[in-house]
């Protein structure tokens, strides 16, 4: 049975709060938990969420207001939320376009910020329902070895974690344990593959991104004007008609995107430090995958001609990461959508309408984030398994770094292997 005020968002989850709302009377009450007695029964300050607080989560949390729906009081709620989601929507892409055109360092930094404010708004709510444990703070300076200090101060953390755990508030600390690496896993190790994308090149960082922003914006226009039929329960606004609709613009915007894009060097080229300039560039001879390819049609496609007067052409040139936005694309409007879903029931787990009031119209950061992380995961995997290969310009950087005899051995090794093979011989 499911319950209608959850059907609802913003003034709807916000009476459901503020009334004190809970399940129907058809469903069976909670029994009071009792406090932990020498047989070891949990306690009621040893509960992994305290559903008395879930009820302050959206006081707590800031959420999005009308304050700016205030100027549009002469058009209907539904329109002025068109609007004001329009208006924002447009702020933000022309921002993302001067970022893009700042270059790569301004893109880590706001990848930063964003990963940084995305963790913020999912540990507030955290600590909005579970009383936070005071620890002592403590900084380390980050040197040479960044990566090995950072695994030792992990492991500090989680011995002292485990030395600091307490009779009848073992659930309680394991919750905030698990919630802190639920929410590294989610936002920092996500972040940390957009910055591997965008070094592989600026493409597999801007096109990734666009096809999620498109996705989303395509689908609500498709569902807010053609909208009937419910996608699913988690988001009752989602539509089937704005799924698909969003859907088929994607892949096809996304391919002419892909195309335009592919003739720049500047979004093409690997991020590389040169030590001449003394500054990172991006100006390389493009890889295969960006250069013209002629493509053929099976030849079944010629009988086809022949029946019909179509004249469908039997060649087609484009540049082979054309078609490999066509994944990208395909993975943006099919699977992306699911990690806005999952957002959707995490808020309504906690009762909530937004992870924060940052952006008018659209909530916090996370609420306009939700899809990128997921799409981030598989651009980087997709990289790894049909993309990357041996680079010989990384082949070379990595031999700099050998000592002068092992670069004197593998010279004496290469060379060998070339005069026995014969391959000298045919330049």
């Amino acid at each position: 049975m499911s319950d209608p005020s959850l059907r609802q968002r913003g003034h709807g989850i916000a009476d459901e709060i503020h009334t004190g709302h809970r399940d129907s009377p058809s469903q069976p009450s909670r029994a009071p938990l009792r406090r932990m007695s020498s047989e070891g029964v949990d306690s009621e300050d040893d509960r992994l969420i305290d559903e008395t607080n879930i009820g302050d989560v959206m006081r707590q949390v800031p959420q999005s207001t009308d304050q700016i729906n205030v100027i549009l009081d002469s058009l209907p709620a539904r329109w002025r939320n068109y609007v004001v989601r329009t208006v924002f929507t447009c702020l933000m892409v022309s921002g993302f376009c001067l970022i893009i055109y700042l270059g790569p360092l301004a893109l880590m930094f706001t990848t930063l910020g964003v990963q940084v404010k995305c963790f913020q708004e999912i540990i507030a709510i955290g600590y909005s329902t579970l009383k936070p444990i005071k620890l002592n703070n403590f900084m380390r300076p980050l040197v040479t070895y960044h990566r090995f200090i950072s695994f030792c101060l992990y492991v500090i953390g989680f011995v002292w974690f485990v030395l600091s755990l307490t009779k009848n508030y073992y659930m309680r600390q394991f919750s905030l344990f698990a919630w802190t690496h639920v929410t590294l896993l989610i936002v920092v190790t996500q972040s940390y593959l957009i910055l591997q994308n965008m070094f592989e090149g600026l493409i597999w960082f801007i096109v990734p991104v666009s096809m999620i922003v498109c996705n989303d914006v395509m689908a609500y226009l498709f569902g807010f004007f053609f909208g009937k039929t419910p996608l699913i329960k988690l988001s009752p606004k989602k539509t089937w008609e704005g799924f698909i609709g969003g859907g088929i613009l994607t892949v096809i915007l996304g391919m002419i995107f892909s195309a335009v894009l592919c003739q720049y060097k500047y979004f093409v080229c690997p991020i590389e430090y040169s030590e001449d300039l003394e500054r990172t560039t991006m100006d390389c001879e493009p890889s295969p995958l960006f250069h013209p390819t002629e493509y053929h049609f099976p030849v079944e496609l010629a009988y086809v001609n022949k029946l019909l007067p179509l004249n469908i052409p039997m060649t087609v040139t484009m540049c082979p990461f054309v078609l490999h936005s066509l994944s990208l694309s395909l993975f943006s409007s099919i699977i992306g959508p699911f990690g806005g879903f999952f957002a959707s029931g995490f808020k309504r787990a906690f009762k909530i309408k937004d992870f924060g009031d940052i952006i008018p119209g659209h909530g916090g950061i996370v609420d306009r984030f939700d899809c990128q992380y997921l799409m981030a995961t598989f651009v980087n995997v997709y990289i790894s398994s049909f993309i990357r290969a041996p680079n010989a310009s990384k082949l070379f950087q990595l031999i700099l770094r050998l000592r002068t005899e092992d670069q004197f051995k593998l010279h004496q090794l290469l060379s060998d292997h070339l005069n026995s093979t014969n391959v000298l011989n045919s330049f």
